[in-house]
């Protein structure tokens, strides 16, 4: 097998361009396609998605991961866009997730056509990888780690004061920067009720899902973790529970290697494409 070349790429997303990066050997030849979508906060950069993207790509898939257009982070990590990110919403990071599929079906991202699809989504970005497999025939199996179970994340105290300010604040953990969250997204999630409706969605899975979550989960609870298993088709989905495991599985940015319940989550999300994609 050739060894996995790196292209990166440009799409026009909903709130500015969408940067990727597509791992793979033999771009000529059809192959699986992995895509994997990050969460709140998260890039393609960050920490493990370029070493699990090269790891993807050795085991014979295109491997795709972007920065969404909200993300508000630059090629190089930055976040350059706050903006972008102070605007982002549900249904903004769904219509770049489409934009990059059908790029990707349609051989515009410097590899074949795939024989078939896969998503990976992290925390926030299990979600919207979710809601993408249900309505998205091409998406053949389906890996979330960590998953939001939906996508009401503020209690109506918190939603009051956040819109008699007009924004909201978040910090950034690694660069320290306090980035504005704008009233777009509590309108996004206020007027799609049904269209971002989680758990309804993952009733709807109709390929093979794993579903991973940590038990110590420091971000998304275990809860929502056993939530979607039990919402989930019982015939095609699987749970894993990693015990010791937070959020991120113990991986850090900058990238440091793979801890030993990281390590278990890429084996089993890998063995899982592999015998579900072809």
């Amino acid at each position: 097998m050739a060894t996995p070349a790196l292209t990166r790429h440009r799409l026009p997303g909903a709130l500015g361009d969408i940067l990727i990066d597509v791992r793979a050997g033999g771009r000529d030849s059809p192959r699986p396609a992995t895509v994997v979508v990050h969460g709140f906060k998260g890039f393609k950069d960050w920490g493990l998605w370029p070493a699990l993207a090269e790891r993807l790509a050795r085991a014979g898939f295109s491997a795709v991961t972007l920065n969404l257009s909200g993300s508000g982070v630059d090629d190089a990590g930055e976040f350059v866009y706050p903006e972008r990110f102070g605007h982002n919403t549900f249904s903004a990071e769904l219509q770049d997730v489409r934009r990059v599929l059908d790029a990707l079906a349609a051989g515009e991202l410097a590899v074949a056509p795939p024989t078939a699809i896969g998503l990976l989504g992290h925390s926030r970005g299990g979600g919207i990888a979710i809601l993408q497999t249900a309505e998205d025939s091409r998406v053949r199996a389906l890996v979330t780690w960590a998953a939001i179970s939906t996508v009401e994340r503020w209690s109506p105290a918190e939603r009051t004061s956040w819109r008699a300010a007009g924004m909201n604040q978040v910090q950034n953990a690694r660069t320290h920067q306090i980035l504005p969250l704008y009233t777009d997204v509590l309108d996004d999630v206020e007027r799609n009720v049904e269209a971002l409706d989680i758990e309804a969605a993952a009733g709807r899975i109709a390929v093979p899902w794993l579903i991973v979550h940590g038990a110590a989960d420091e971000a998304v609870a275990l809860a929502e973790g056993r939530l979607l298993a039990a919402s989930a088709p019982p015939a095609s989905s699987r749970f894993l529970q990693i015990e010791g495991a937070g959020h991120t599985f113990g991986a850090v940015h900058p990238w440091k290697g793979a801890t030993p319940e990281l390590e278990r989550v890429i084996n089993a999300s890998l063995a899982f494409f592999a015998a579900e994609l072809r």
